[in-house]
């Protein structure tokens, strides 16, 4: 019976909208095997709102496996063990989505390549920005075009440590879309293009300030400031603290700050500033995640 390893993951990274997203040391694991019938059981993060049905998304993911090489869908055992936040921003989904692909890969005898599974997860998940780092590990650059995925891994920079502030409230990612422009001004545009290539090279650089200085935005994160208490004052607090820059993770509401080296003082201010608005939230300090989706 397959169990599957799958990292969390933060998208964007500041200006890097639907295109960047980091692989993250906090981790799911998914054991599924072929049964008479649908069975899911989920503990941990979830475990009171994960579907347990035929829309459960790692059971779909599954499917779209075997029905890509031609083989009946069967019934299946899936288990839950999950650490990554439901609907935070870390990629619980995609967690979700690249477990089923992965674990259902494994029990055909891995008949489709890690290209595919990119693609497929992409469709399944709509947004490659997480799936692909939960699959490939490390920082990834992905594009999509069609139903084509481009994409180029690159190993994390040497140093860099993460301090994860994850409110204890949720925001779907449709919601957090939702208040998105259908237009942005060309200044704004060229603005995020020119950080999104200068952060970039900074990290293949292994360049840490140089990326800080490349993590700001304009595309997303001022229209979402109202979705989530205190956001720009957990902004704020973090740069005060020392942090190299600090952004949405994915569409939210979790906040990371980039970091040389640990600095739990970074998560502590960050905390602070959100129940100084009324949201408490918990602290987590992550490393990135080299390793991608992995059976253990």
């Amino acid at each position: 019976m397959p169990r599957v390893r799958v990292p969390a993951t933060t998208a964007n990274l500041g200006p890097g909208f639907d295109a960047l997203g980091l692989a993250l040391e906090l981790y799911d694991y998914v054991s599924i095997e072929e049964a008479p019938e649908l069975e899911i059981t989920v503990q941990g993060e979830g475990e009171n709102s994960i579907p347990r049905g035929p829309d459960n998304i790692a059971y779909r993911a599954a499917a779209a496996v075997y029905a890509r090489v031609g083989r009946k869908v069967p019934g299946f055992k899936i288990a839950f063990e999950n650490h990554i936040p439901v609907a935070r921003g870390l990629g619980s989904s995609a967690a979700a989505v690249v477990a089923g692909l992965v674990g259902a890969n494994a029990l055909l005898g891995y008949p489709l390549p890690q290209e595919e599974l990119v693609s497929l997860a992409a469709r399944l998940e709509g947004h490659p920005d997480n799936v692909a780092p939960a699959l490939l590990g490390g920082l990834v650059v992905v594009v999509l075009n069609g139903q084509q995925v481009y994409y180029q891994r690159l190993d994390p920079p040497p140093g860099l440590s993460l301090q994860v502030a994850i409110p204890h409230f949720t925001l779907s990612t449709r919601v957090s879309r939702g208040v998105l422009p259908a237009m942005v001004p060309v200044e704004d545009a060229v603005f995020n293009l020119s950080r999104t290539a200068l952060l970039i090279a900074a990290a293949q650089a292994g360049d840490l300030e140089l990326m800080g200085k490349a993590m700001e935005d304009r595309l997303h994160q001022p229209y979402r400031l109202r979705l989530i208490p205190g956001m720009p004052y957990v902004f704020e607090a973090a740069l005060k603290a020392g942090a190299l820059a600090v952004t949405l993770s994915g569409s939210g509401p979790a906040v990371i700050a980039f970091c040389r080296g640990s600095l739990p003082k970074v998560g502590k201010a960050m905390k602070e500033a959100f129940e100084e608005h009324g949201v408490k939230c918990e602290v987590k300090e992550l490393k990135p995640a080299s390793q991608g989706a992995i059976l253990c």
